[in-house]
């Protein structure tokens, strides 16, 4: 009597016997159960690992034993939910946006000013390797008093940064760079004493060769053109980014000072030619600590750190009225 063939159900086997040839090694199959992670799929008793479903459909048993005819007990189905469950009403509320933050208790405008530190992102860099940034020209302001200095100012004088604090500063040595700033063939160093290097931040961490005294205020020589460039700025919880756009600007004659609330910025470009100059109340405040400038190839970023983190409804305030100017020094 001829016997019929009968299906195997182990795992990864799937083919079919006859009773009397069933023995200890005739079936190949898997006794481990299907494992799908990261769009891998395999068998968790062997190590074979396939992103095809086919594949892995095909991968052969790694352990022997005999075929089984029996199907495999089907897993228990979920109970289910009772009336209470299917009539309870699950509440999702959305996340709740960053709430704008008002300006509270601000501080003085009048308040000295830090300034920000300065990276020269590699964009600049390179560019600024194929030119050479034209002297300044600046010349003291005629009749400029120390009366007109307010203290935070920082001296205007080529790698000298310090800062008026009072009377006395004005008797301080000033130790700077008369010359001009040269980048020729990859290197980088001042006419005045053609110290050279190839780094970018050594070349404006280079000490002065020149003492003489501290220029506070300065005039822009009549060669030099204010220019409105456009700007624009975001923000995220902590940060507020304002973008100037401005190719090639020079960072040994540009400079940006804050304090909580104001922003004062300068920033030469066109190998010095043109001068882009702005004050900006802030909206919110800030901690200027935390705060700097990155000037690339096409712009500078200004990265402000926010003194609480949350949403600014803008960037700037109005200027400022002789009204609001008094009662922000009377605070």
């Amino acid at each position: 009597m001829e016997e019929i063939e009968t299906h195997c159900y182990n795992k990864g086997c799937g083919k079919k016997f006859v009773p009397s040839e069933n023995g200890p090694d005739a079936c190949e199959h898997h006794p481990g159960e299907p494992v799908f992670h990261d769009a891998y799929k395999g068998w968790s008793c062997c190590n074979k690992r396939t992103t095809d479903f086919t594949e892995f459909l095909n991968i052969k048993g790694c352990a022997k034993g005999l075929h089984s005819n029996q199907k495999p007990p089907e897993k228990p189905k979920p109970a289910p939910l009772s009336k209470e469950e299917k009539e309870a009403v699950v509440v999702v509320e959305a996340p709740k946006p960053n709430q704008p933050i008002e300006p509270t208790e601000r501080p003085s405008e009048t308040d000295p000013l830090v300034r920000l530190p300065v990276t020269v992102g590699a964009s600049l860099k390179t560019a600024l390797e194929q030119l050479t940034v034209s002297d300044p020209g600046v010349k003291t302001a005629e009749g400029a008093t120390s009366n007109d200095v307010k203290e935070g100012t920082v001296c205007k004088n080529l790698s000298c940064q310090k800062s008026y604090v009072n009377e006395q500063s004005n008797f301080e040595k000033c130790i700077y760079h008369h010359g001009k700033a040269i980048f020729h063939e990859g290197m980088k160093y001042w006419s005045c004493c053609r110290r050279k290097t190839t780094d970018f931040n050594n070349f404006l961490e280079q000490e002065g060769c020149t003492e003489g005294s501290h220029v506070w205020i300065v005039k822009e020589d009549d060669t030099k053109k204010l220019v409105d460039c456009r700007y624009d700025w975001h923000q995220t919880s902590s940060q507020v980014v304002l973008s100037v756009y401005c190719k090639n600007s020079q960072p040994d004659l540009s400079f940006v000072e804050a304090n909580q609330v104001l922003l004062n910025v300068s920033i030469s470009f066109n190998q010095g030619k043109n001068q882009f100059t702005k004050t900006i109340r802030l909206y919110g405040v800030i901690d200027p600590t935390r705060s700097s400038m990155t000037m690339l190839g096409s712009k500078c970023e200004i990265k402000l750190k926010k003194g609480e983190a949350g949403s600014w409804k803008k960037y700037e305030l109005p200027p400022a009225t002789k009204t609001t100017a008094k009662e922000d020094g009377a605070n």
